[in-house]
């Protein structure tokens, strides 16, 4: 599950809160073990992926870099590449 957390910080243009918010539900599946949980359990992960969201959004924010910003494109592109090396596709 965590092979699906992408990077997000010094990306032009920056990531959307869709975006943080997708790898906090990841992160959260991830830890808890669950990738839909039981009605007994969804609240507390819900709660736990807007906590993570909000933290993972404010450590965006005050992260400082002197590095250009990566262009996503370019990025994905140079995924591809491994992945087809990797999978031999």
């Amino acid at each position: 599950m965590c092979r699906n957390i992408k990077t997000l910080f010094n990306f032009d243009p920056p990531a959307t809160t869709d975006e943080v918010h997708a790898s906090s539900i990841q992160f959260v599946r991830k830890l808890s073990g669950f990738s839909k949980p039981s009605k007994a359990n969804e609240a507390a992960f819900n709660l736990a992926i807007e906590r993570v969201a909000a933290a993972a959004q404010e450590m965006l924010n005050t992260l400082v870099t002197n590095a250009p910003p990566r262009d996503r494109e370019v990025e994905a592109a140079r995924a591809k590449e491994r992945a087809a090396i990797r999978f031999g596709a």
